[in-house]
């Protein structure tokens, strides 16, 4: 069974990237679609998209002004049917090396953002017995590299939560959706990407096998923004959406290995993980 009414959307992080791919996907299948920017500029540009586009200036960790704002929202412009919570940036630098404010604002940007998102539509989803929440978090959300750590933790954590959440109000009418993609051709390893300083010369070996595996990927990357937003609005057409969507090849793959690693060994250490039943 499919559903393809016309949706409100409230999507985080849509002057660029996946965030502005779904936004113009949504638009084009007719839906309503709400979401943050930065700036009144580029509010403007991106109502310019068309009447059902509206932007509001909002930054995710401004959690003091979020529930207002989405209150206002459906009492003013309906009913939010779809939350997508996709405003988020990577942190590069060793875990030794990262400042403590550098660790605290990627927590704050790509965690805490989101659940205060979830935490202000939630109380209209339930009301309503229906809605569909989409966390895009990332193939590093369920793999790791070196130089990425704290990003990988606040994407697991993501990962964690998104997962428990689906759980909890399954019984609600409202399903929950972990989206986790791969390399894509947006600017998430360029402008958008956090370098902490560097100052141990320890980890220099660290930095150079994450830049050569950047400069062997360097170039086009296979995904596609505009493709990864079809995937995402085609399964909020499906009555039993999943609770992970790996997008793009590179995450089939990647995650995949990941996931045959540690079933073995998980199985080579199962004797001693076992004997510590009594």
């Amino acid at each position: 069974m499919t559903q393809t009414q016309t949706r409100r959307f409230f999507i985080t992080g849509v002057s660029s990237g996946l965030g502005r791919a779904l936004a113009e996907q949504a638009l084009a299948d007719g839906h309503d679609v709400t979401g943050t920017v930065r700036t009144d500029r580029a509010r403007e540009t991106f109502e310019a998209l068309g009447a059902r586009a509206t932007g509001i200036v909002l930054d995710v960790t401004d959690y003091a002004a979020i529930k207002p704002a989405i209150d206002r929202i459906e009492a003013d412009q309906g009913p939010i049917d779809v939350l997508i919570n996709n405003a988020g940036y990577g942190l590069e630098g060793t875990i030794e090396e990262a400042s403590l404010d550098e660790i605290r604002r990627q927590f704050e940007v790509n965690v805490f953002g989101a659940i205060a998102m979830i935490q202000a539509v939630l109380p209209h989803m339930r009301a309503r017995k229906a809605g569909h929440i989409l966390n895009v978090t990332s193939m590093g959300g369920m793999i790791t590299m070196p130089g990425l750590g704290l990003y990988h933790g606040s994407k697991f954590a993501l990962e964690g939560i998104t997962e428990a959440l689906g759980k909890e109000v399954a019984g609600l009418g409202i399903h929950v959706t972990a989206v986790e993609p791969g390399a894509f051709r947006t600017d998430w390893a360029g402008r958008s990407m956090v370098r902490a300083e560097r100052h141990i010369p320890d980890y220099r070996a660290v930095f150079e096998q994450l830049h050569e595996r950047r400069a062997e990927n360097d170039g086009p990357h296979l995904g596609d923004p505009q493709r990864a937003a079809r995937a995402m609005l085609e399964i909020l057409k499906v009555a039993a959406p999943p609770a992970h969507l790996l997008l793009g090849s590179d995450a089939v793959r990647l995650v995949g290995d990941q996931l045959a690693r540690l079933q073995a060994e998980f199985q080579c250490w199962r004797t001693l993980s076992c004997s510590t039943d009594a």
